[in-house]
């Protein structure tokens, strides 16, 4: 069993891509928020960046653009895409000297925060990064409330010579969630190979993700509905 290992960071574009992800449209709906609350913003920092998919697109909408990823099979990935610009990091307790006017926090990222506390430390880390007039926008995992126990998915993607095979299910452990993920990925070349990841994130409830906001020092708003049915917060910086 791995989490974002080299393996999946190879094919991780194309399975989300060929799954419906937009990332062109996400980045561009997420720097709408932005800019209507901050018009004049012209950074931005990604928080747990992946591969760089939306970061691209964000770099041909804002001036400066930085990504923040913990696993170095990703950062490899993005760093290819974006030379200079993606820093390995936990989202806990990383410093990177520098302010930006937004961070974006995508795909559920801020769930791998585990405890209420931890969830805190982070979004301080998000505000210590801020200009004054900041903003951030996440998009959650699943409110404990929200998540549907049992879920199973699958999905067959290709792309030129290349097919995979995306079969998982996720299911409650307390106030946790568990993904097992298994993949089988046919190439032309290197033939056919399978292997298996888990994913284990909080199921924090609404209420909690906006207390820790509150604590962290933001004022907050959330979108219901949208990102794939998990909403969005969108917290301003207190004055």
């Amino acid at each position: 069993m791995s989490m974002y290992g080299p393996e999946f960071a190879e094919i991780y574009d194309l399975i989300y891509v060929g799954r419906g992800k937009d990332y062109q449209q996400e980045a561009k709906y997420m720097a709408e928020l932005i800019q209507t609350r901050t018009p004049e913003a012209r950074s931005l920092l990604d928080v747990g960046c992946g591969t760089g998919a939306h970061l691209v697109h964000f770099a041909e909408l804002f001036d400066r653009v930085a990504g923040l990823e913990l696993h170095e099979t990703m950062v490899a990935v993005a760093s290819a895409k974006l030379p200079g610009q993606v820093h390995q990091g936990d989202m806990k307790d990383f410093d990177l000297g520098v302010t930006f006017d937004a961070i974006t926090c995508m795909f559920g990222t801020l769930g791998h925060a585990m405890t209420e506390e931890e969830l805190a430390t982070t979004l301080r880390r998000f505000e210590a990064h801020l200009a004054p007039g900041g903003v951030v926008v996440v998009d959650p995992w699943w409110f404990s409330e929200t998540f549907s126990d049992g879920h199973v998915s699958g999905d067959v993607c290709t792309r030129g010579s290349r097919t995979v095979a995306r079969v998982s299910h996720t299911a409650r452990e307390g106030e946790r969630s568990r993904m097992n993920v298994h993949y089988v990925v046919a190439d032309t070349d290197t033939g056919v190979k399978h292997f298996d990841e888990t994913y284990v994130t909080r199921l924090f409830t609404r209420e909690m993700y906006e207390e820790a906001f509150r604590r962290a020092g933001f004022s907050t708003e959330y979108i219901p509905g949208v990102q794939s049915g998990r909403g969005v917060f969108i917290a301003v910086r207190d004055s």
